[in-house]
């Protein structure tokens, strides 16, 4: 009886040793084309696919969710009328100031220096020249032009509107105005109350080209 009990135990023992192995594969499988998907080249060119083409280009007439249409054109003319009208929506709080320096110094300062003096790191170590002052005569910067340059960049300096938001590039701007005023030895700007002007929608990556405007239809519902 002793022997069987024990014969018993080495079994389960046995069987549970057996059950515990991991297998990643089972022995048949039901619809194996759903269990093992076919895999495309990104850029591929298949059969199976419209015009061959595995990667899809949106739909004729649709936008990106929360993009919107900037409409002074990357001319000199368009650069005029925008340093000229274009004002900032974003009120100046201590907060926003607080994000506009925090996205400056991730973008901005390594050319323009944390104090936009244009001692950047890169200009100290001469991997480029010729950054200007914010509070340069000359060019009289304003919130238009800012956000102007940001978008379609401007000489040496590429575009930025791939890499931020619309209202990112608000916060920025609003920082950027700040040193102005400090370089410029102005008083302190007093901080205001209020809401941003900005549909919390346009929050999301601006990332078609800035030249393409486009026309009225469907929204495109997929993120980028």
């Amino acid at each position: 009886m002793k022997s069987l009990f024990r014969k018993s135990i080495f079994f389960l023992l046995a069987a549970s040793a057996v059950s515990c192995v991991e297998n990643s594969k089972p022995n048949y499988q039901y619809m194996p084309n759903m269990y093992e998907t076919v895999s495309y080249e990104p850029y591929g060119s298949y059969d199976i696919f419209v015009n061959q083409q595995e990667a899809k280009l949106p739909a004729e007439g649709t936008i990106s969710r929360g993009w919107k249409p900037y409409e002074y054109e990357n001319s000199p003319e368009g650069y005029a009328t925008a340093k000229a009208n274009l004002e900032n929506p974003l009120p100046y709080t201590e907060d926003n100031l607080a994000e506009g320096k925090a996205l400056f110094t991730i973008y901005c300062a390594v050319c323009h220096g944390d104090q936009g003096d244009g001692k950047g790191i890169l200009v100290q170590r001469e991997k480029i020249l010729g950054i200007p002052r914010f509070d340069d005569v000359g060019r009289a910067i304003t919130e238009g032009s800012v956000y102007h340059v940001m978008y379609y960049g401007l000489n040496a300096m590429g575009s930025y509107a791939s890499q931020t938001s619309i209202k990112e590039r608000w916060l920025i701007d609003m920082y950027v105005m700040n040193l102005k005023n400090e370089l410029e030895g102005g008083p302190e700007i007093p901080f205001e109350e209020g809401e941003d002007l900005i549909p919390a929608v346009n929050a999301d990556k601006t990332i078609e080209p800035a030249e393409t405007s486009a026309s009225e239809g469907q929204l495109n519902q997929t993120e980028e």
